[in-house]
């Protein structure tokens, strides 16, 4: 059954999630009991006794050992709140997160289960679940989806990829929400087990990408392979003032999805004060229109801003890129009206892109 860990003594949560784990896959072992996990784009060499950057994957005895068994979030949310806008529109997702990330963006809106054993400050205490408890879970509060969020879910792979599994053997849909700081290796273990997948690419600057802990090309590559392994894939830029809100870097974002694809979906939404972000304003619905604007103008067929409801006009709905017709019609994460008909516009029949069934 699901619940606390059970300890005789109080323990560190350090201490915990180092029980809480099971022997990974994807590494190779290497010599003096060194190894290389190929959960991340990192591709961390791990000395004996020592973590990996996200600090919950580590080398015990030249053996990998990752996390499993636990949840540190639980939440039923709308799909579109991921956000997913082009699955299942309408349907309820049973989002669950580990513990840990590679990177340490400051304004994280996740940070008290993302920043685990980083930031002393970052205490969410794991719940044991099992696969098929999460699963279950999923079936009685009516959710078509199950979601690895609130943390990075490539480094808690081993704990995502049992949930799924249970989930997938009960008819449910399985995402993940991820940075997309993501290697071949990690994708090709996941494509059986993930239909949906949303990347949160952070910017089209390198320096501000290390400063966050990742590499921009790494994100750009795996956007690449998410869409060449079939994965539906949604793309989500949080659109922070004085960091990434330059009209040039807003094209650049926009120019680099339409050459993978004009039919990925791309997300901007609105940046609030969180975490040790506190030093700048919350993002105005106007640059959230002219990021919408800018897409569009680039040749993204779909594009949407988010986040901040009733105050973005078009920008919330699905459009027909053949005809213009208003197909799906949002406030926030509320779904109004979908006139869809078999995934497919009623007026011109033009076949929509997404996850419909």
């Amino acid at each position: 059954m699901a619940g606390s860990l059970p300890i005789a003594q109080p323990m560190t949560l350090g201490q915990v999630l180092t029980r809480l784990t099971v022997e990974g896959e994807l590494y190779e072992k290497l010599p003096d009991n060194r190894l290389r996990c190929y959960a991340c784009g990192h591709r961390c060499l791990i000395p004996e006794g020592r973590p990996g950057v996200c600090k919950v994957r580590f080398n015990e005895a030249g053996i990998l050992k990752v996390p499993a068994g636990y949840v540190g979030a639980l939440q039923v949310d709308p799909v579109e709140k991921k956000p997913f806008f082009h699955a299942l529109p309408g349907s309820l997702a049973l989002s669950f997160g580990m513990l840990g990330c590679d990177y340490h963006c400051g304004y994280c809106q996740n940070w008290i289960t993302s920043q685990a054993l980083r930031d002393p400050a970052a205490e969410s205490p794991p719940r044991l679940v099992s696969p098929e408890e999460l699963a279950e879970m999923a079936l009685e509060t009516e959710a078509a989806f199950v979601v690895s969020t609130y943390n990075e879910p490539l480094i808690t792979r081993a704990g995502a990829v049992a949930g799924f599994k249970a989930a997938r053997a009960r008819g449910l849909k399985t995402a993940y929400v991820s940075n997309g700081n993501g290697t071949e290796e990690v994708l090709d273990y996941l494509r059986p087990w993930v239909e949906c997948y949303k990347v949160d690419l952070k910017g089209f600057n390198d320096p501000n990408y290390r400063k966050l802990g990742g590499k921009l090309q790494t994100v750009l590559d795996t956007i690449r392979m998410l869409r060449a392994k079939g994965f539906w894939l949604e793309v989500v830029t949080l659109i922070v003032p004085g960091f990434n809100d330059a009209e040039a870097e807003l094209r650049e974002i926009a120019r680099f999805l339409v050459s993978v694809s004009p039919e990925i979906p791309w997300h901007v939404t609105a940046f609030h004060q969180d975490y040790k972000m506190r030093d700048r304003e919350n993002t105005a619905a106007r640059t959230l229109l002219k990021a919408a604007e800018i897409g569009s103008a680039e040749g993204l067929q779909f594009v949407y801003a988010g986040n901040i409801p009733g105050r973005v006009g078009q920008w919330e709905d699905t459009r027909c890129p053949g005809c213009g017709l208003v197909l799906i019609r949002r406030v926030g994460f509320r779904v109004l009206e979908n006139r869809l008909q078999g995934g497919a516009c009623p007026k011109c029949r033009r076949q929509i892109p997404g996850v419909w069934s």
